[in-house]
């Protein structure tokens, strides 16, 4: 098993103490910053926006893995990409055009990921799945931090990596919500190779030890 990529998720970060929070994730072990987007439409809940991206580009020395859960992404994808993503997951849902979307992506620089909800089947990413960096599974309802992780996704999980391996796809595997030290291995084992964790790691005494733990996860 390779070594497992960590996305601390700022959506559980302080948003007071923002720079610090983002030098603090430099400091670590963490492979990327993962940073939610809503927009209250396509899920019940507001979070950041552009001028707090490029804000935590400022002082980020890791990649920015931008999840965007808002109705017509592709509207806003140079808006992102120029604000300073490096990847950029758009949701299966939200997209009438997915594949035009991916193309869209690939076409401003930035690593092309599909998010899925956890009621989506990973069928849905058959004619897709060759042509993508990333999926992000979400492994509760999106929308807000702190839900319980549903237990489903291990088996989700297991299906996606065959998909991907049927297809000689090179799609990373990416797990959104309720990630913690209990379930990390499991996931990993199913076939997960990211690992976005928000509350686990920002509510932690030492986040900088957290987010090591589950680097060392094999």
């Amino acid at each position: 098993m390779q070594t497992p990529i960590i996305a601390p998720s700022i959506l559980a970060a302080d948003f007071a103490n923002l720079e610090r929070e983002v030098k603090m994730i430099n400091a670590s072990e963490a492979d990327w910053m993962h940073v939610d987007i809503m927009d209250g439409v396509f899920v019940p809940n507001f979070s950041m926006g552009l001028p707090v991206v490029e804000a935590v580009k400022r002082h980020a020395k890791k990649p920015l893995d931008v999840h965007l859960m808002i109705v017509n992404p592709e509207r806003y994808l140079a808006a992102f990409c120029n604000a300073g993503a490096h990847s950029i997951s758009v949701h299966v849902e939200a997209c009438t055009h997915l594949h035009s979307t991916i193309q869209q992506i690939k076409a401003l620089g930035c690593q092309a990921g599909v998010a899925i909800n956890p009621h989506t089947p990973v069928v849905q990413l058959e004619n897709i799945i060759a042509d993508i960096d990333l999926v992000c599974v979400m492994s509760v309802n999106p929308g807000f931090g702190g839900q319980k992780f549903i237990e489903h996704t291990y088996r989700k999980v297991e299906k996606l990596k065959k998909l991907i391996l049927d297809n000689n796809a090179h799609a990373k595997i990416e797990i959104d919500g309720g990630v913690n030290q209990q379930n990390a291995k499991l996931l990993l084992d199913a076939g997960a190779d990211v690992l976005v964790a928000g509350n686990f790691v920002f509510s932690s005494e030492n986040p900088i030890e957290t987010i090591r733990l589950l680097k060392a996860i094999r």
